[in-house]
């Protein structure tokens, strides 16, 4: 049987090999001109200078303005920003708490201190005007009292009454003015507080009142004989006295005649 041959031309198949050839070429400049593609994406200065997504850079602008607005530098995004208010712990609070309960422990130490001093004072200025009352009951009498048959025994036991720059006083004024006009009519002076008056008007009582100081107010009754003087002359007086605390107890410090 004879050959059959195929319709293949003569250097057909030079022809495909060729043809080939040129195709592998073709694909191996196109490989290397991707990979050099990636290689300078990966490296190129844009994508290096590619501020990272998320940050914001604030640039304050000159007073005079700019023609075109500066681009951020890389180094800006590095700044740290201003450090975010954070809540204070537990171990914060528990300070806070401690400080707030002091001061309230200090207000209220004062306040009770306070309140502690004006009950002291209100029970000391209520017994002082008690005390001071009594004193100055005892001491009128005695103090605008006088005979002339015995004047230095009842000057001293005036004295004994009085305090401070008014005892003084009351010495140099018996001495220089009342023992001599006394003794040369031969005054005699009786003193009394009076006695409450039918309505119940108190004869003695407190005007102001402190704990060391006490001013009383007294309706005394001066009994006067001389020989300047028929028979007995009866004065009724408003009396104003200043009762002072002092070491022996309360004095006097001043008589005012009203």
């Amino acid at each position: 049987m004879p050959k059959t041959t195929t319709g293949r031309a003569p250097g057909t198949r030079r022809t495909m090999t060729a043809a080939a050839r040129a195709a592998a070429k073709r694909a191996e400049r196109g490989h290397g001109a991707a990979g050099a593609a990636t290689a300078g994406g990966e490296g190129s200065p844009r994508r290096a200078e590619r501020p990272s997504a998320g940050r914001t850079v604030l640039v304050e602008a000159p007073k005079d303005g700019w023609d075109d607005p500066p681009e951020p530098s890389p180094e800006s995004f590095d700044e740290e920003g201003p450090a975010e208010r954070s809540e204070p712990g537990p171990g914060g609070r528990r300070r806070l708490l401690t400080l707030v309960l002091a001061a309230l422990l200090v207000v209220g130490l004062v306040a009770l201190a306070a309140l502690g001093w004006q009950y002291r004072d209100d029970r000391l200025t209520e017994s002082a005007r008690t005390e001071a009352l009594a004193a100055a009951r005892e001491a009128a009498p005695v103090v605008l009292s006088y005979d002339y048959r015995h004047l230095d025994k009842d000057f001293a036991r005036a004295r004994a009454h009085l305090t401070g720059d008014f005892r003084d006083e009351y010495g140099k004024t018996t001495k220089t003015v009342v023992a001599p006009t006394a003794e040369k009519y031969h005054g005699v002076v009786k003193a009394t507080v009076a006695a409450p008056g039918s309505g119940g008007t108190p004869a003695a009582s407190v005007v102001s009142a402190s704990p060391d100081k006490v001013v009383v107010l007294l309706f005394v009754n001066q009994v006067t004989q001389s020989t300047q003087v028929s028979g007995s002359r009866v004065d009724q007086n408003r009396v104003r006295m200043t009762m002072d605390r002092t070491g022996e107890g309360w004095k006097v410090s001043a008589v005012d005649a009203l």
